[in-house]
Order: structure tokens, then C-alpha cells, then sequence
């Protein structure tokens, strides 16, 4: 890694204008070259569970890990780490040297849309997870980037609003996980969010990263926006902001060149935020020596990372409920739900990646269990784009053209989507996308389109609808959530479908797929499949239109007539079991009435194989809750900002810390063993827990592993996480298991930082299951 007087050297050998054009990106995901000083392009990607690469839609398959909410439920940072390795080597295969994750926002309240990528509601749990994760990525020298500094814990006007709250809350619960991160890892870069804290903008918060950021923590590292995040010239420059994201474009560039010459930007500053990104490019392998990138990585569907990926889904996954149901045994399972074939295996928005495969838990259970799984579709909860293996099209091509309507680009597809913007499409005047129907005899389906343009659809060479719809300019809601059509039509085998559309923005997709049964019909095939079957299994979820960046949560209820299926299976069935497909708290108005309840997450490619695994007890599903479940929509706090403000009225009390009588407690999980807690001691250092030591037993018939929870409750703070620890253990055994607990979640803010003493401490398997109670204060 070069020195700090290498770079020095190299600034000086630059004009204003080539050190201004190096702090704004070349492309959607790449920063500019400079060979007069051997600085190579950077390349940027999403990656929070996948490095996606440069395309925002269909570009370079790559590992789908399961979504960070599962992750988190492991409560291990040792798989925190295995998981930035992993996402290392995947950047590594695609000469990507900064990867813009983890995020580490929290869960306010469970109507947030984005909760699924990030890890949890409670700050120290977040941080020790996501500082794991940066050293994971950053021992292999690739970079990670916290984000989004900070307060964005919701998408409603995210590029508008103002987040207000006092100094004791952001400094308590949403700066704590950036400030241990920090400390704990040393991240190269963290990215600042779209919205504004306390009416000033994050990108131009010259308090939070000048003072609190590089002051306070000592973080050497480099600040970027989020994309389009970048609301000023001048004031952002002078703010603490490194790099403007993406390019070219935007307000720097020549507008930064002008604040410099006129005064309003000092060309020191421009100098110190570009030693900055010079240090990253430096230490990343683009700045001086040129890295040596690795060959012979996994591949993202070989059989380790297909074993990984499996294990990092499984054993995070969740047992809210078991009547003794769980694992299943050697019986006849009727396997019910729309998500069971269709499984959900990542969230929707930016991030999104291109996966090898994704295995549906119909074909991972039936793989295991074979005949003796019946599988039944369920209600419809979402369009479905056409794509091989689907039985609908075949020979699925894209095209785009100039303006004269002349050939730019042909690529054949495997799935009828793509993005219009930051990618080989962007740029051409009109999209075309078609494929070939196949199918045994004429049928009526549901043709259509997703993305705002001028659109036409032919079907067999004749034109059957237009379509118009505008963006007004929005590429964030053009990308994240376009309006779709679709109609009823007749199709006969061979016909093609041509869907094109002129001035499209951000993304275009064909929509084809069978005509919906009505639920009627659909409860009534899956109850006579129940009332044959030892267990039935119902398969439930969320889309990715309810989890998606973008966009917030207007209900935790289920889409579509799932609540209906489940109760009717139940009245019916001999023994039911639910898997739900979310990352997020949903309602669970018939959870009195089945058995049991696993909660599979987004579990990424590997999906169905994973919920087999835990399903049969191969895998213990030993996760614990990282969100406390609301009972109803009522106890979610709002996320609609008023006159631009979104007041965070509840201060420190987010999530469990404000629960009296929740669905489920935070920290919560079964498991498949049972568990009884001995002797515990707590040790403190000047009124500061140091740490606890508790043993426990596995009082049941299977090995286990036992996430051991410590939670400070003082007289007057509301209750905290302070320290937890994992323990495998064989059935019989008694171990005793020491929890470190974090000194910096035992003080409170009050003009500055005082000690938090006193009280009592809380040795829980979840706080709705507390086994010892001890006064913080023993010695």
C-alpha cells in the first residue's frame, strides 16, 4: 500500500480539473482512471447478499446468499466473517473492488420495505454482526461500505425527508452500530444516505462526518453518496463528502471546478477528499501496485458454496412454534402454497443479483421425500416474468435501436427483463422483447408489460394493445417499482410475443403466465390435498413488492388470500405446519391453529434445499428473531413523514425495548432441543459489566446450539442487548458459557457520554423467555 507522501506526490501532478473528474464516478459503478498516476478504474457493486456487478438486471451470475435478516439470526459473527469471505471471493471473480455493503440501518419499526437487508432492530447486535462481515470482505482486500450514514431506517421520501430526533437517541441507537464498526473493523469507505438529519443533508452533514465521523471515531476512510444522493455543490464538498455517486454527471464535475475558482471550495479540501479516495484505490490494489486478482474461485453453483450457501440459510432459520410436529418424520406430506414452487429468494431493488439457480422448496422437499410429497399450488400473490423452465416462452431475445429505428444490439435472454438505464441498453431510443410461446394446445394466459414507455404488444404479428406511461423523471420509481398491464389472451404454440417500447425508463419487462384460478378453487384443491396427507405443509410469504428498497409497508398482513389458505388447511388437516418466505414480521391471525411455525427468511439460491434441511432436522433451524412481531399493523410505527418531517418520537425505546405483549420477542427461537440454565455469576469493572458466565444444560434428545442472551435492564433506561454467545452442545451435556458485554451499550448520552450502572442483568434464551435475573451491580 503506498504511503501517505506517495500520495501526496501524485495529487500534486494533477490540475483542479483532473482532481475534481476522479471524485465523481465514470459510469453507474465505476470511478475513472488516471493513468499519469497509475491509478486504475474502481469498480463499485451492490452486495449486501450478492455481488451483483455493473448491470442492474441480467448481468454476471453470481452466489444469491440468503438476505441479512437470516444471517443475523444466527447471532455468530464467526459466520458473519465466513459470509464477508465468501462475498470477497465473489467480488474478487468479478474484478470489483469495493462492495457497498453491509447495511446497518435499523429496524424501526417492521413496516419498513428494506428491512431484509438489513440485520436487525438492535444496535449492538447489528454492529458485531456487520463489523464480522467488514473484516470477512476487507482481510481478502475488498473493501466494504457501511451504510447508510445514518437515520435511514425508512423509504417513504428517503430522498426528501428529514429524520428528526434528539442527540441521546441518534447517538445511543442509530450512530452506535457505524461507531463499533468503526472501532471494531476499520471499514475503507461508508456511504451516506438520501435523507436529512435534523433538516440538514446526510451527504452535506458536516457535523455528523467531520465531527462525529473523522473527529470523534478517527475514521480514515472514504465518505460516498448514495446513488443520486448528492443535493449540493459546495456544501457538500465542504460537508465531508468524498466522492459523488454515480457519474458522469451530477452537481460536482465542473459545477465543483467553478466553487473552487470562485472561492466557495477551498482546494485543500478538494485535495483531502481525493487523498482519500487515492488510499482506497490503494488499498483495494488500483493505486500503485496493481493487485493480483485470485483464479480458481468457487463458482457460484459449485458444491462448496452450494454447501455454504445452504448451511448460512438453514441454520438461521427460525422456529416460532412446534407442537412437536418438527422435524417431520417419515410421513405423507401434502406440500401447499404459491411460494412452495414459486419460493421468494432475495428482495427486491437495487441490490438484486442474478443467481445460478434458485431451488424451490416444492423441488427441495420432493428431492428428500419424493413420492411421499404431493405438491398443490396456492393462491396467486404476484406477476411472474416469462422465462425458461416455466413452460410459457422459449427463445426469449432483446433488441435495442437508435432513432431511426436501425439494429444497435440483439442479446438472447434468460428471463424477459432488463434495464432500460445502466446497462447495454441504456442509451437506445426503443426496446424490443420477445420469446416463443410453448405450449401443447391453444390456452388463454396473461400477457403484459412492467415499466413506464410508450409501449405496443404484438402476439403472432398482430398488434394487440398500447401501452403509455411516464415516469416524470423519477428513475428511483422507474427502477425500484414500475406499473405493469396485462390482459387475458388466446395463445396456440409457436406464437411470439413482441412487446416494445419507446422512451423507456429504467426497466423493462414481458409478462406471460398462466390465468389465476380463482381462490375458491385453489382452498378447495388444497384442503382435499390436507385431509389425505399425515402434514400439511403451507408454504406463505411476502414479494418483493412488499420487500423492496424504495418503498415502505402499508400492512404486515399477507398479500393475497393467504391467511384464508392457512386457515383452511388447518380446519382440515391432521397436523399443520407453515413456513413463512419473509424476512420481515407478517400477522399471524391463525398461528392458535397449526402446530407449527418455521421462519425461512429470504434463504437465497439455495432455498429449497435449505427449508428441506431444516424441515427433516438435517440442519438444526437454531435462529433466533433479529425484529420484535407486532400483533397488528397498530403497533408498527408510522413511516409517512408529516410536512417532510419523520419525527422518531419513540427515542431510545425502538422495537423490544418499548414491547409489553408482542407476537414474538425479539431474541426468540425454539430450535429442536431443550434447555435448562444452572449457575450464573456477572463481573463487573467500576459498576460496568464485564461480562457473564451461565451454564446450561441440553436437557433434550438432540445435539443443539443455544444462542445465550444478556440484557442490562437499569432503573430508569429502557432495557438493552449487552452481549450474547452461541454454544453447541450434545444432548446430556452441561456447559458453561462466557458472554463478553459491550461497555459502549452501558452509558447514556447527556451532554457527553456517562456511565450506565446499576440495575439488574438478564441471562434469556429471547426476552420473552428470561431464566436468571441478576443485579448488575455484584461483585
Amino acid at each position: 500500500m503506498l504511503t501517505g507522501m506517495d500520495i501526496d506526490k501524485a495529487i500534486a501532478r494533477l490540475d483542479l480539473a483532473q482532481k475534481v473528474r476522479l471524485l465523481t464516478g465514470s459510469a453507474l459503478f465505476a470511478l475513472h482512471e488516471e493513468p499519469e498516476i497509475g491509478l486504475a478504474s474502481l469498480k463499485l457493486s451492490d452486495g449486501p447478499t450478492g455481488v451483483r456487478g455493473a448491470e442492474l438486471r441480467g448481468g454476471t451470475i453470481a452466489c444469491v446468499l440468503p438476505n441479512a435478516t437470516l444471517l443475523a439470526q444466527h447471532w455468530d459473527t464467526a459466520l458473519a466473517r465466513e459470509v464477508g469471505e465468501v462475498l470477497a471471493d465473489e467480488a474478487a471473480a468479478q474484478r470489483v473492488h469495493v462492495v457497498l455493503g453491509p447495511t446497518i440501518n435499523l429496524h424501526r419499526t417492521a413496516l419498513g420495505g428494506r428491512l431484509f437487508e438489513a440485520y436487525s432492530e438492535d444496535p449492538l447486535l447489528t454492529a458485531k454482526i456487520a463489523a464480522a462481515y467488514v473484516r470477512g470482505l476487507q482481510d481478502k482486500g475488498i473493501a466494504a461500505t457501511p451504510k447508510h450514514y445514518v437515520a435511514n431506517e425508512s423509504e417513504t421520501q428517503r430522498r426528501t425527508a428529514s429524520m428528526v430526533l434528539d442527540e441521546k437517541t441518534l447517538r445511543e441507537v442509530y450512530l452506535l452500530p457505524f461507531e463499533i464498526v468503526v472501532e471494531d473493523s476499520a471499514p475503507w469507505a461508508i456511504m451516506a444516505a438520501y435523507n436529512n438529519v435534523n433538516g440538514v443533508p446526510a451527504t452535506e452533514h458536516t457535523e455528523l462526518v467531520e465531527g462525529v465521523l473523522r473527529s470523534e471515531w478517527g475514521f480514515d476512510g472514504l465518505v460516498m453518496s448514495d446513488w443520486f444522493a448528492t443535493k449540493s455543490t459546495a456544501a457538500s464538498a465542504n460537508g465531508g463528502l468524498d466522492l459523488a455517486m454515480p457519474g458522469p454527471g451530477g452537481p460536482w464535475e465542473d459545477k465543483l471546478v467553478a466553487a473552487v475558482r470562485a472561492g466557495e471550495v477551498a482546494e485543500s479540501t478538494i485535495d483531502d477528499h481525493l487523498a482519500r479516495l487515492l488510499l482506497l484505490a490503494s488499498r483495494t490494489g488500483a493505486f500503485g501496485e496493481q493487485r493480483s486478482w485470485p483464479r480458481d474461485l468457487p463458482a457460484s453453483d459449485s458444491p462448496v458454496r452450494r454447501e455454504q450457501l445452504r448451511r448460512f440459510a438453514a441454520g438461521g432459520m427460525t422456529v416460532l412454534k412446534n407442537s412437536g410436529v418438527l422435524p417431520l418424520q417419515d410421513s405423507k406430506v401434502a406440500l401447499i402454497g404459491r411460494h412452495a414452487l414459486d419460493t421468494v429468494a432475495q428482495g427486491g431493488g437495487s441490490a438484486g443479483v442474478r443467481p445460478p439457480h434458485v431451488i424451490s422448496i416444492a423441488d427441495g422437499l420432493t428431492s428428500q421425500r419424493g413420492d411421499s410429497v404431493s405438491v398443490v399450488d396456492g393462491v396467486e400473490v404476484r406477476l411472474r416474468y416469462a422465462a425458461p423452465g416455466a413452460g410459457v416462452l422459449k427463445d426469449i431475445r432483446a433488441t435495442t435501436y437508435d432513432a431511426d429505428g436501425e439494429v444497435l444490439a440483439t442479446r438472447d435472454m434468460e428471463i424477459a427483463e432488463l434495464a432500460a438505464y445502466g446497462g447495454w441498453a441504456q442509451g437506445a431510443a426503443s426496446i424490443e422483447v420477445s420469446g416463443e410461446v410453448v405450449l401443447d394446445e391453444p390456452a388463454r394466459m396473461l400477457i403484459g408489460v412492467r415499466g413506464f414507455g410508450d409501449w405496443t404488444i404484438d402476439v403472432g404479428g398482430r398488434q394487440h394493445a398500447t401501452l403509455l406511461a411516464w415516469a416524470n423523471g423519477i428513475v428511483e420509481e422507474a427502477l425500484l417499482k414500475p406499473p405493469h398491464w396485462t390482459a387475458e389472451v388466446l395463445l396456440s404454440p409457436g406464437d411470439r410475443i413482441t412487446a416494445r417500447v419507446r422512451e423507456a425508463s429504467a426497466l423493462v419487462g414481458l409478462i406471460t403466465q398462466p390465468v389465476p384460478r380463482s381462490p375458491a378453487d385453489v382452498i378447495g384443491a388444497a384442503v382435499r390435498a390436507a385431509r389425505e396427507a399425515d402434514v400439511a405443509v403451507v408454504v406463505v410469504g411476502l414479494t418483493e413488492e412488499q420487500e423492496t428498497e424504495g418503498f415502505d409497508k402499508t400492512t404486515l398482513a399477507l398479500p393475497g388470500e393467504q391467511d384464508a389458505l392457512v386457515a383452511a388447511v388447518a380446519a382440515a388437516a391432521k397436523r399443520t405446519v407453515v413456513v413463512v418466505n419473509a424476512a420481515t414480521p407478517v400477522l399471524m391471525p391463525w398461528l392458535s391453529q397449526v402446530d407449527a411455525v418455521l421462519w425461512a427468511g429470504l434463504p437465497g439460491q439455495e432455498a429449497g434445499d435449505a427449508v428441506a434441511a431444516a424441515l427433516l432436522g438435517h440442519v438444526e433451524p437454531a435462529g433466533r428473531l433479529v425484529t420484535t412481531f407486532p400483533r397488528a399493523d397498530s403497533e408498527a410505527l408510522n413511516l409517512v413523514p408529516s410536512d417532510g418531517e419523520l419525527v422518531y418520537s419513540e427515542g431510545t425505546a425502538i422495537g423490544y425495548r418499548s414491547a409489553t405483549d408482542p407476537l414474538f420477542w425479539f431474541g426468540h427461537g425454539l430450535g429442536y432441543t431443550t434447555w435448562e440454565y444452572g449457575a450464573a455469576e456477572v463481573s463487573t469493572v467500576d459498576g460496568v459489566v464485564g461480562s457473564v458466565s451461565v451454564e446450561i444444560t441440553n436437557t433434550g434428545e438432540r445435539s443443539g446450539r443455544e444462542v445465550v442472551q444478556v440484557y442490562l435492564r437499569p432503573a430508569d433506561e429502557p432495557v438493552r442487548l449487552a452481549g450474547f454467545a452461541t454454544a453447541d452442545v450434545e444432548p446430556g451435556r452441561t456447559v458453561r458459557v462466557e458472554v463478553p458485554c459491550d461497555p459502549r451499550v452501558q452509558r447514556v448520552w447527556a451532554d457527553g457520554w456517562q456511565p450506565l450502572t446499576g440495575g439488574e442483568v438478564l441471562i434469556a434464551r429471547g426476552l420473552g423467555d428470561v431464566r436468571v435475573t441478576l443485579p448488575a451491580d455484584q461483585e
